[in-house]
């Protein structure tokens, strides 16, 4: 999977942003835990949905190839239990587009077993979207949030279940 996303600020926020570890905490969909290992990467818990298989996800992420505030590679690796698993890397790019304005690109490979791979990848792929779609909604809402606000911002409650659910069926049902 791959895709291109503009993000309303500068390569340096965006940078920063990508790499906080609390921030991607509160935007990731369904994440319940992210926290640094003695590896120099992230344990996480999350939970998700992919068609009718819904698991909670325990694994890790560890960034390689770090060229700050460019790029980087990001390997994970999660178990879901009877679910399946999943693993792969993301390679995410940095580019100014303008002083207020980066354009992220990113290109996702992935391999993945147990009952998710029957699922099939037409579906996963518009999950794998509509998540992508969601954690970039979060994001950006976050960051235009004032400094002091606890919790999740107004905008990012607004990137609910409907909001999820019509960019998934747009994924699902696009054309090759």
């Amino acid at each position: 999977m791959t895709g291109e996303r503009m993000l309303p600020m500068d390569r340096a926020t965006a940078w920063r942003a990508l790499n906080d570890p609390q921030l991607l905490q509160r935007a990731i969909p369904g994440c319940e835990s992210l926290t640094a290992n003695a590896a120099g990467g992230y344990d996480l818990a999350l939970t998700a949905a992919i068609g009718p298989v819904r698991a909670r996800f325990k694994g890790s992420m560890q960034l390689a190839d770090v060229v700050a505030p460019h790029s980087y590679t990001l390997r994970f690796e999660g178990q879901g239990g009877p679910a399946g698993f999943a693993r792969g890397a993301a390679h995410v790019s940095l580019a100014e587009a303008s002083a207020q304005q980066t354009s992220l690109r990113y290109r996702v490979s992935a391999q993945i077993g147990g009952r998710l791979a029957q699922v099939g990848s037409r579906l996963i792929d518009a999950a794998a979207g509509a998540m992508a779609d969601q954690f970039f909604g979060s994001l950006s809402a976050l960051l235009a949030a004032p400094a002091d606000a606890a919790g999740p911002t107004p905008a990012v409650a607004g990137v609910g279940f409907r909001a999820l659910l019509r960019a998934f069926l747009r994924r699902l049902f696009r054309t090759p």
